[in-house]
């Protein structure tokens, strides 16, 4: 690389881990960044947004739809602060996204002289909430620290990273030296582990599976040991898709539940089996068995007896090793797995019309499309509801619970995936938290279908302000726009439905239509769906 300004060799580094958009706004501490942007032509475009929070947003809903690393970039102090909580759903959800952040000029650093954007200790608040953040400080030091950032992204637990520059380390140029990506960090497996695992497994007479957002890139192996092992596989968020619902042996949590009192040995695969280990109730007749990339997650909430580290799918390729000799079904476990899912559905058949919502979803969406939560009736119902066919077809903030995410995550959804129909579904409350971002959909051409199911309210609160607080309803009933005139001010395909039937004819002509769409969706209260997910002990003492 000859000499270039630091931002140079920032985008250029950037390229070469095959980086080509940066979501972003832009800001007078990044100008140099952006230069180098601009002087990057078509190699790498800068996707920007109306709000920090809808630049962070959409590389977290890139590097979810993707498991590839993303990059966002905003100026410093508010900038930064307005995408923490982008950047902290992306901890929380193990998504590769570095954050490229701005600073003050690097020698009035830590000064505190009030520095235009200046707050303190930034860097650590980049720390807090990523598996590792440095400070660009010369500019011949980018390339090699951007090197670093998608090692430690691509290491272990996937998470997000954290570069600062300053402006003047930005601006100024010096000789660079080209860094090739760095291999990932090895993380040998426990081969001792492996063994003793499998043993247990082939040996158990009620065996259970359970998968999170660790196991997204293992669903061939998950469903390989599924099948010699006729174990059903729960998944509830972040794990939805792993095995394709429609399979027997897939359960939703409330089939989960169902099963957990005669399991007697379960198997956790990326996942922190939190609501098991916690609330549903554990005694000395039930083995665990951990599989996570992260080592520090297996003491907490509860050590299991045989805790293996690493890669999903590399360790489930080793239990498969070890479990060829058996068959690739059990029949008959398969049946009884088929006799709970038919059971659980009738339970769960109360749950109208967030049913009848989300099968018009799962019938217009082809088996690729993208289903993307929000913290909504529908959207907390869709994840014991809807049918989802392929890892990553399910895109949820897991337990960050991120109101307000839905849009623009979306949005980075939909950009990444290209042709690939993408849906994200809303509440009136959460939706316009980046409601602006309809005008990044229309500026980039993304054309995602926006759905606002609309009880002008903070819906779920206003629910258990009177179910569960004695009717104290408070700070809960919202005012709200026209929401199909407000997206016809966008200049996007706005439709209104008023029922499961209008609603899909509606996400039909959305989707044909292939260009940015909002489709709201007026409603009225419908059932509570937590005591079909939040489920009680069935083992063990209190």
């Amino acid at each position: 690389m000859p000499e270039m300004s630091g931002g140079g060799g920032v985008v250029q580094a950037l390229i070469a881990h095959g980086i080509t958009s940066v979501y972003c706004l832009p800001g007078i501490q990044n100008d140099h960044l952006f230069n180098a942007l601009f002087d990057a032509g078509d190699a790498i475009e800068a996707i920007h947004t109306r709000h920090e929070q809808g630049a962070a947003y959409m590389a977290l809903g890139a590097a979810l739809a993707t498991g590839k690393p993303q990059v966002y970039s905003v100026v410093p102090g508010p900038g930064l602060l307005n995408a923490t909580a982008a950047l902290a759903t992306a901890q929380s959800c193990s998504a590769p996204v570095l954050a490229l952040c701005g600073q003050i000029p690097s020698k009035l650093i830590g000064k505190g002289h009030g520095m235009l954007h200046e707050i303190p200790n930034q860097i650590g608040i980049l720390r807090t909430l990523t598996k590792w953040t440095e400070r660009i400080e010369r500019p011949q030091d980018a390339p090699a620290l951007v090197a670093q950032a998608f090692q430690q992204m691509g290491s272990g637990r996937s998470q997000p990273a954290g570069l600062e520059i300053a402006p003047d380390i930005l601006q100024a140029r010096a000789d660079m030296d080209a860094v090739a990506p760095l291999a990932a960090i090895p993380q040998p497996l426990d081969e001792d582990a492996i063994e003793r695992a499998a043993k247990r497994l082939e040996k158990a007479e009620h065996p259970l599976i359970f998968v999170g957002g660790g196991a997204l890139d293992a669903s061939a192996e998950v469903r390989a040991l599924a099948g010699r092992l006729g174990a059903p596989v729960v998944a509830y968020r972040r794990g939805k898709g792993v095995m394709d619902d429609r399979h027997p042996l897939a359960q939703v949590v409330p089939g989960g539940h169902a099963l957990w009192p005669s399991a007697d040995v379960v198997l956790a695969v990326g996942t922190r089996l939190q609501w098991p280990s916690t609330t549903w109730g554990v005694d000395d007749k039930l083995t665990v068995i951990k599989i996570d990339a992260d080592p520090a997650e297996m003491d907490k909430i509860r050590t299991p007896e045989i805790a293996v580290v690493g890669d999903a799918a590399a360790v489930l390729k080793r239990f498969n090793d070890h479990l060829r000799h058996l068959p690739e079904k059990r029949p008959d476990r398969e049946a009884a797995s088929r006799a709970v899912k038919e059971a659980t559905a009738r339970k769960l058949s109360v749950l109208e019309p967030q049913g009848a919502y989300c099968r018009a979803l799962r019938d217009v969406l082809p088996d690729n499309g993208v289903l993307v939560e929000e913290l909504t009736q529908v959207g907390y119902a869709s994840r014991v509801l809807y049918e989802a066919r392929h890892p990553r077809s399910f895109v949820t903030s897991g337990y960050q619970g991120t109101l307000g995410w839905g849009v623009a995550t979306a949005l980075g959804v939909k950009h990444a995936l290209g042709d690939v129909p993408v849906v994200s579904i809303n509440g009136d409350g959460g939706f316009m938290f980046t409601m602006p971002e309809l005008a990044t959909a229309v500026r980039h051409r993304i054309s995602l279908v926006t759905v606002v199911f609309n009880d002008a309210a903070y819906g779920n609160v206003r629910r258990m302000q009177i179910d569960i607080h004695g009717n104290r309803v408070i700070a809960s009933d919202l005012t709200n726009p026209d929401f199909v005139k407000l997206g016809e001010s966008f200049g996007i395909l706005s439709l209104r439905a008023h029922n499961p039937e209008g609603f899909r004819a509606a996400l039909e002509q959305a989707l044909a239509a292939n260009e940015p769409a909002l489709i709201e969706v007026p409603v009225g209260d419908m059932p509570f769906p937590w005591p079909h997910i939040d489920l009680p002990r069935v083992r063990g003492r209190k």
